[in-house]
């Protein structure tokens, strides 16, 4: 027999606005069967948990890789690590990120850096109480391109290698397909400023997916990496810094066709600036990239890049939440509450923040969560304070249900 039970609070956010009064959530199962206002009073046999601070849909981070725990580049945990090590090694870190991500509120994850399909086999988990599991596979890159350590490099030059590399993911059952458009920190030698791939084979493979039923994600720090991927038919944008020789702001006319376009951006904003490495500490080839894109001072860099996430609001391109948990230090899985403050300190409504980690991250993700609505996954967050007011409540989580099922949350 399904037992029936309710939480009751007095804040609640329901995936797109906040509810005056609060709300009495009815749980059935693994599904949401009624959302009420918090006055109401379920039958005398359903058991009702009165709960403090506000109640919302679970978190949904879009944009993480599971097989690094955010330890420093080339080190045990980190993704080129994760490259070389055994499948029991990256398995255990895997199942250490989802739990990291879980407890911090976190009930469904977008994988977009595997290595060897290894992030597949941890999905329906959720009986266990970790998150429900989206996973691209290894990115599709260029031989010595971005992250080409995780596996998915593959020569655009030689006749169907794109399209094999689709099939391939295709046939593994992912759920989407990654391509790193452009560069990235993380890949010494790869070119940050250009494009990796011509439009003609990207958009070959763009066809390829969606020809499998599988959208494509496009990781792009350049301005003309973004531009290939658009030209190409992709259906999001990862990171999206927009970066060029002395520039790292979005052109007016890229954020038209963006909007024109129906692509969603995942802008990956949100660090720990405690786990930041000294610049000492930090590879000659970063440092040099930022000498050459005008980045001078860290902090402003960060406030600038928070700024221009309202340009994205205001052209109306679907923007959804995502902090690249685990690629490095400042990225740590859990902190994509870090992601939604940015938001709000760039000058977005809070309401508006949360549902790009909520409804319309879910959404975009093909997860049947991300709102307190009945017949929604029973996912549930509860956090300490009132997040219309603070947002950064939703670093202090005190209760998470991931498909009606009670997460066991470390003892503060």
């Amino acid at each position: 027999m399904v037992t029936r039970w309710a939480v009751r609070a007095a804040r609640a956010f329901d995936g797109e606005r906040f509810l005056p009064g609060g709300a009495t959530v009815l749980v059935e199962g693994d599904r949401v069967v009624g959302v009420e206002a918090a006055a109401f009073r379920p039958a005398d046999d359903v058991p009702v948990t009165e709960v403090p601070g506000t109640l919302l849909p679970g978190l949904v981070d879009c944009h993480v890789h599971l097989v690094s725990s955010g330890a420093f580049p080339g080190t045990p945990g980190s993704l080129e690590w994760a490259g070389t090590a055994a499948a029991a090694a990256v398995d255990e870190v895997i199942t250490g990120s989802l739990r990291a991500q879980v407890v911090a509120g976190v009930t469904s994850v977008r994988d977009l850096g595997d290595v060897a399909y290894r992030v597949l086999d941890h999905r329906g988990r959720e009986g266990e109480g970790l998150p429900r599991v989206v996973a691209s596979g290894p990115p599709i890159t260029i031989p010595l391109g971005h992250c080409w350590f995780l596996g998915g490099d593959v020569d655009p030059d030689e006749a169907g290698a794109l399209h094999r590399a689709v099939v391939e993911r295709a046939g593994r059952g992912v759920d989407l397909v990654k391509v790193m458009a452009s560069g990235g920190f993380l890949t010494p030698g790869s070119d940050q400023l250009g494009a990796q791939f011509d439009v003609v084979p990207l958009r070959r493979m763009a066809e390829a997916a969606h020809a499998a039923g599988l959208r494509v994600v496009a990781h792009a720090h350049s301005v003309i990496g973004a531009e290939v991927a658009l030209d190409a038919g992709v259906d999001g944008l990862e990171h999206f810094t927009c970066m060029a020789e002395g520039a790292t702001d979005p052109p007016v006319a890229l954020l038209d066709r963006v909007a024109a376009a129906g692509v969603t951006v995942c802008p990956t904003l949100g660090n720990d600036a405690s786990r930041f490495p000294p610049v000492s500490a930090m590879p000659p080839h970063v440092l040099e990239m930022l000498e050459r894109i005008g980045i001078t001072d860290r902090d402003e860099h960060l406030a600038r890049a928070a700024a221009n996430s309202v340009k994205l609001r205001d052209h109306g391109i679907r923007v959804v939440s995502g902090l690249d948990a685990g690629a490095m230090p400042a990225k740590p899985h859990g902190h994509l509450w870090r992601s939604i403050a940015e938001l709000v300190r760039g000058g977005w409504p809070v309401d508006e923040a949360l549902a790009t980690a909520t409804s319309v991250a879910a959404e975009d993700c093909g997860v049947d969560a991300g709102r307190l609505a009945a017949g929604r996954l029973a996912d549930l967050l509860v956090v300490d304070g009132d997040v219309a007011a603070d947002v950064t409540a939703l670093g202090r989580p005190t209760s998470v249900w991931v498909g009606g099922v009670a997460v066991d949350l470390p003892q503060s």
